[in-house]
């Protein structure tokens, strides 16, 4: 999704225990004002068999607040490290989550219970279609959690992913003074579980056709690679399995020779346990060839595949004599050379710097936000990227330059919408797939419009060519004497279904969206930006080689920000914003690193575990005169 921090941490180093700094918490949570938590208010809750919950009943538990949306990759890792504090507080913690929806096909209370399943997600989850919830706790970014007292008090609010340490160390701290003073009350989860549905494949991802005939498919939750006759139905074979795979998305049937080089006939993207994988048909064996299994906490990183943490791979496609995996964690493209021995493996970023957002250019400069889908054109030349946040269709191009990315279809992090048309003017709505079509158009599943589209690159055009498919992640094509069809995973339906490729595609002059967050009113002109940071306790900022903050600022439309554009040390900035260019949305990524030590003595210990913060935000902004002149922003503020 569109906002991210990362909270890496160094080998070797070690964490600092709650005993000796539980009282610094205390006192810094007695030095600010108190706020009370507002109550909880949406559509309805899941996961609570039926029954409403309310703060008043959850008084003695500490609560976290987990404001998410199902399309944000980043909110998929917070729910993994929430896991493990779930199970270790039990009996003083209450998960919450509180969806709060970026695109509009995330409100529709169907398609959220799909996800709660589809995510493992085993806490309440309050569904807040209109962004009341997220509104009364003045909620930035997806994710962002708030931390609240068993007396009912707001004590602390992070955004962004890897705070699952400093949060433990928060719980601690409330556990041992709620205990001193009586207030703390153990008790159960007011979690429910749902029936567990049985269906063959369960939200499928991405599917590859074999020589044969034969279809192979990623049964994402049942976390297994499943081989289908030409019937889409029968099944040939099951790869994979709990313990082997983990949320099992892209696959890749490797060219003949270079299978026959490598010892293995397919390349999946194991998107949970963040690692590529090749798969033998013969024997069903897998063999890691990239990644540590460990979630990667930097901005970028190349060299020994098998000694390289990866982030969230999602699929893979075969590009210039290299495994191209989408790494939608980190919102970029990796290229995975593949020797003859796995241990020979490299890897090494082909586009993206991490910035997530709709930048064009020169590959190691562009942006992208959470690709999602890979397809190769039928002469090699181009890889086509479904950029599914920005709602995009995208293309990575070898020139005489160097890579460059150019994007076809497409508008930012928060325009979206079903149009067809010019392709200058073209909506879609989170795009999870791409595939190349045998006249050389692309077929995009359009996931969230539920609908397949088709560009045409020659007119750049957009036209519709199937809609009433549920959540469509991925297509093939397949070719015989009958004709020329997709295959089509239908992702929310469990199932792949057949359609056919109409001589003229439907046309579908649809409304344009974008997500429904409220703007904030500022002050044209002068503006003070200010990022809020408080370390978890027992760390500080490290100033031993150096300021360890940066902002990153820009704006769309570029000519809003005359002022304070670019990348500097710091947590504040000076913005001058243009009036005569109206409303737009300012971009802000920020970093911040902090190291275990001693905030009082400012001591760092030689091997101190080291922590690298990092979010970015997308403020849509209304210019209004007498306005606040300040814009204020928590990565973590307790």
């Amino acid at each position: 999704m569109e906002r991210r921090a990362l909270d890496g941490t160094a080998p070797g180093g070690k964490s600092s225990g709650p005993g000796r700094v539980g009282t610094l918490v205390t006192a810094s949570l007695r030095s600010v004002s108190r706020l009370r938590a507002p109550e909880l208010t949406g559509r309805g809750w899941l996961n609570t068999g039926d029954k409403d919950i309310s703060l008043e009943e959850l008084r003695g538990r500490i609560v976290v607040l987990d404001f998410w949306t199902f399309c944000c990759v980043n909110c998929l890792h917070v729910l993994d490290e929430l896991r493990p504090l779930e199970e270790k507080y039990a009996d003083s913690l209450v998960l919450i989550g509180v969806h709060s929806p970026k695109f509009e096909h995330e409100a529709d209370p169907d398609a959220l219970a799909a996800a709660v399943e589809r995510y493992a997600v085993h806490h309440p989850v309050l569904d807040d279609p209109e962004l009341a919830t997220w509104q009364a706790y003045t909620a930035r970014a997806w994710p962002t959690l708030v931390v609240i007292d068993p007396e009912g008090y707001i004590v602390a609010s992070m955004s962004g992913e890897g705070h699952a340490h400093g949060l433990s160390v928060l719980i601690e701290e409330l556990i041992a003074e709620h205990t001193a003073k009586g207030t703390l009350r153990q008790g159960d989860t007011p979690y429910a579980a749902p029936p567990a549905p049985v269906t063959a494949l369960r939200f499928p991802g991405k599917a590859a056709t074999l020589p044969d005939g034969s279809f192979l498919v990623s049964d994402t939750t049942h976390h297994e690679v499943v081989q289908l006759e030409a019937d889409l139905v029968t099944e040939r074979a099951r790869f994979g399995g709990p313990g082997v795979l983990n949320e099992p998305q892209g696959v890749l049937v490797l060219p003949v020779e270079t299978a026959s080089r490598v010892g293995y006939d397919v390349v999946v993207a194991d998107s949970v346990n963040h690692q590529v994988k090749g798969l033998r048909l013969a024997d069903g064996s897998f063999t890691v060839l990239a990644g540590t299994g460990r979630q990667l906490r930097e901005r970028s990183g190349s060299g020994p595949a098998l000694k390289q943490d990866l982030s969230t791979p999602w699929d893979v496609a075969w590009f210039i004599d290299r495994v191209v995996v989408a790494m939608a964690g980190t919102h970029q493209l990796w290229a995975l050379h593949l020797g003859a021995d796995p241990a020979d493996n490299t890897v090494a970023v082909l586009g993206g710097t991490s910035n997530e957002g709709l930048r064009d250019g020169a590959a190691d400069e562009a942006w992208f936000a959470q690709p999602s889908g890979l397809a190769t054109s039928a002469d090699g030349s181009r890889l086509w990227v479904a950029d599914s946040e920005t709602s995009a269709l995208r293309s990575l191009d070898l020139t005489d330059d160097g890579f460059v990315v150019e994007t076809h279809v497409g508008q930012g992090l928060f325009d979206f919408g079903h149009r067809d048309g010019a392709a200058d003017h073209a909506l879609m709505q989170h795009p999870l797939g791409v595939t190349v079509l045998p006249d050389g158009s692309v077929a995009v599943s359009d996931t969230y419009n539920g609908a397949i589209r088709r560009f045409d690159a020659v007119a750049r055009e957009v036209s519709t060519l199937a809609t009433g498919l549920r959540e469509p992640s991925d297509a093939v094509v397949e070719t015989d004497g009958e004709g020329t069809r997709l295959v089509v995973v239908e992702s929310a339906a469990h199932q792949l279904v057949r359609i056919p490729l109409p001589e003229k595609a439907q046309r579908v002059d649809g409304l344009a969206r974008q997500t429904q967050r409220p703007r904030q009113e500022v002050a044209p002109g002068a503006v003070h930006l200010r990022v809020n940071f408080t370390p978890p306790t027992g760390q500080k900022l490290d100033y031993r080689w150096g300021d360890p903050t940066r902002l990153v600022v820009s704006a769309t439309p570029a000519a809003l920000l005359t002022e304070g554009e670019g990348s500097a040390e710091g947590l504040t900035r000076e913005l001058v914003l243009d009036p005569s260019v109206g409303d737009g949305v300012l971009h802000v990524s920020v970093q911040a690193a902090a190291c275990d030590g001693d905030p009082d003595t400012g001591e760092v210990p030689e091997h101190a575990a080291c922590h690298l913060y990092q979010q970015d935000w997308g403020i849509p902004v209304v210019l209004v005169e007498g306005a606040p002149a300040e814009v204020s922003l928590d990565l973590r503020g307790v």
